[in-house]
């Protein structure tokens, strides 16, 4: 819960923003340069984490014009949080409390930029080409929007695969439908279609509605759709 105490921690990360840079570039061996893409994000995460302590809300991160590699960037943003809790000494815990869920909508919204990006330059495939067939298939057909992991459409062969219908498929997170054990690796094997339009094809271990095990191979390929980017996978039970 925001509180007095998010309010005073606000003013201690403004207060304290160059104490805590100078400890930051001590761990990196040296400080960035300020006109570095990742400078300027660490700078606007800043802004939005004091600003979201003392509104009491999370307002959307600033991201406009932002071209930053999300990787580099969120190492430097954690690098960041390490230093100010570390500076804010036995009170660090508290701290950390509320920078790190700050810091993964931030690195969140990173990367959904860049699928949006993506998205945005990948070619476009007519709609009409492929939605008067995917209903007549009898493999499963699941569409899973790459940034938020809903599923945003499905065939009568996935909701038979599955036992349940497809009105209960659309717009619940994919990863429901996944064991709990090849979350991971489906995981994985999506983030793969943001960096690459390369189809994949690997084996995966789904739950129907009994919370039983369905073995299927998957094979799945990139699709840009209205400004967003969707992996669409077919499945074969095994």
């Amino acid at each position: 819960m925001f509180g007095q105490r998010d309010v005073e921690w606000s003013s201690w990360i403004v207060s304290r923003r160059a104490a805590i840079e100078r400890a930051l570039a001590l761990r990196r061996g040296g400080a960035a340069a300020a006109a570095d893409p990742e400078s300027e994000a660490l700078r606007r995460f800043r802004s939005f984490a004091a600003s979201a302590l003392r509104r009491g809300e999370e307002a959307a991160p600033a991201l406009d014009g932002l071209r930053v590699d999300p990787e580099r960037t969120a190492a430097l943003l954690a690098g960041w949080c390490e230093a100010a809790i570390a500076l804010a000494g036995d009170e660090g815990d508290e701290l950390r409390a509320l920078l790190e869920p700050l810091a993964a909508r931030f690195r969140s919204a990173l990367v959904g930029q860049r699928v949006a990006r993506k998205a945005a330059k990948a070619p476009r495939v007519p709609r009409r080409a492929v939605v008067g067939a995917i209903d007549r298939i009898a493999d499963a057909f699941l569409a899973v929007d790459l940034e938020s992991g809903q599923l945003v459409d499905a065939n009568p062969a996935a909701a038979a695969l599955l036992g349940v219908t497809r009105e209960q498929l659309i717009g619940a997170p994919a990863e429901r439908f996944v064991r709990a054990d090849a979350r991971g690796a489906w995981r994985d094997e999506l983030e793969e279609l943001v960096e690459s339009a390369e189809p994949r094809r690997f084996r995966a271990v789904l739950l129907d509605a009994l919370e039983r095990p369905v073995s299927v191979e998957v094979h799945v390929t990139r699709f840009a759709a209205r400004e967003r980017m969707l992996a669409l996978a077919m499945a074969r039970a095994l």
